[in-house]
């Protein structure tokens, strides 16, 4: 049980591979594509409710752009935004932009006017559509210039396919029953039920015994009391 507890406090680092697109296949591609160059974008803006996976989707890309060789970082406030201000590298993803507050958004700014000259790629995320976003208008107006996309959440359909899926990968049959009681008794983001499903899937093959529901209220049990 020590090491199931040690599991569910590992959730696996965001990728674009591990992202469920639901909906949102068509931004997904693109964003594979820029990765690979083959488009000539240089700056994507995502909105979208909380959970729908866009710091997912920000970290993931810094990830893949750092893995492919090229300089890349991922901010989410504006003191970790001001030390690349001078020297921005070829890839940034800026989280949250209507959090940055006054200094922020006048870094925003410039960084936002450099990535229209060619030598910067920016990834930047909000609240709201660029109209609904309260940033001054000037960068208001920048990033309503951006490609845009609206991420969307996924339903718990959705996310019940993704589990299963998920399952399937690692070798095993996850029953809708046991997917839509991890979905309905634990944290209902993808990547913490991800997480809980890798744990899930180890504690059946240490204790021998098949993923059911009683075993999932096992795992997400002793979740609950390592967190108290």
């Amino acid at each position: 049980m020590n090491q199931l507890l040690l599991d569910l406090a590992r959730p696996q680092p965001p990728t674009l591979n591990n992202f469920a697109a639901g909906h949102n296949g068509e931004l997904l591609a693109l964003l594979s594509a820029w990765l690979q160059g083959t488009t000539s974008e240089r700056c994507v803006y995502l909105w979208g409710v909380p959970g729908s996976g866009k710091s997912h989707l920000l970290r993931a890309l810094a990830a893949a752009a750092s893995a492919k060789g090229e300089m890349s970082a991922y901010v989410a406030n504006s003191d970790a935004l001001a030390q690349f201000l001078s020297s921005p590298p070829a890839w940034l993803a800026v989280d949250d932009v209507q959090m940055l507050g006054a200094e922020g958004e006048v870094m925003l700014f410039s960084l936002l006017n450099r990535a229209t000259q060619g030598d910067l790629r920016l990834l930047l995320s909000g609240s709201n559509a660029p109209a609904g976003l309260e940033v001054r208008a000037d960068v208001r107006t920048r990033i309503g210039a951006a490609l845009v996309f609206h991420v969307q959440a996924l339903s718990d359909e959705d996310k019940v396919a993704a589990l299963c899926g998920h399952a399937s990968e690692r070798g095993f049959d996850l029953s809708h029953d046991v997917a839509e009681y991890l979905l309905h008794h634990g944290r209902r983001d993808l990547p913490s039920l991800m997480v809980v499903l890798d744990a899930l899937d180890r504690y059946s093959l240490e204790v021998k015994r098949p993923v059911t529901v009683p075993l999932a209220r096992e795992v997400l049990q002793a979740s609950r009391d390592s967190a108290q």
